[in-house]
């Protein structure tokens, strides 16, 4: 296949839309500070890309905003303060619609793998000789 062709093909979701499911996860799973949450979101399993520092506080300002999450600053004894950052009930929710709407993304790339093999199959088939059916 034509190397200039895969390279043109995008088949996940790109990171600014994907990144605020992955945050709402994270911080479903417990609060974080902002750093915390960059570590966690580039060392997690299902990171769609490597996560800059501006990309996730742009989506946690904005987040926060939209009432998905909420935040306070903690004073430490030593050091600045840090913004802790955890999931709302609103937050929840909506990490459970993304949760479905990911889940019908799956079947519709599964049942499309399967048109895909049986497809597959029949130019195996065609290429030896076999009479399509």
């Amino acid at each position: 296949m034509n190397e200039e062709i895969i390279s043109n093909l995008e088949l996940t979701i790109p990171i600014e839309r994907s990144i605020q499911a992955e945050l709402l996860l994270l911080l479903g799973q417990y609060p974080s500070h902002g750093y915390e949450l960059i570590q966690r979101l580039n060392d997690a399993a299902f990171k769609s890309g490597e996560a800059d520092a501006a990309t996730v506080y742009r989506n946690l300002r904005r987040m926060d905003k939209d009432g998905l999450i909420q935040s306070h600053w903690e004073v430490g004894e030593s050091g600045p303060g840090r913004r802790l950052y955890e999931l709302t009930p609103y937050g929840e929710d909506s990490l459970k619609l993304w949760a479905q709407h990911i889940a019908q993304q799956k079947t519709k790339l599964e049942n499309f793998l399967q048109a895909y093999f049986q497809f597959e199959e029949s130019l195996f088939k065609r290429k030896d000789g076999v009479k399509r059916t």
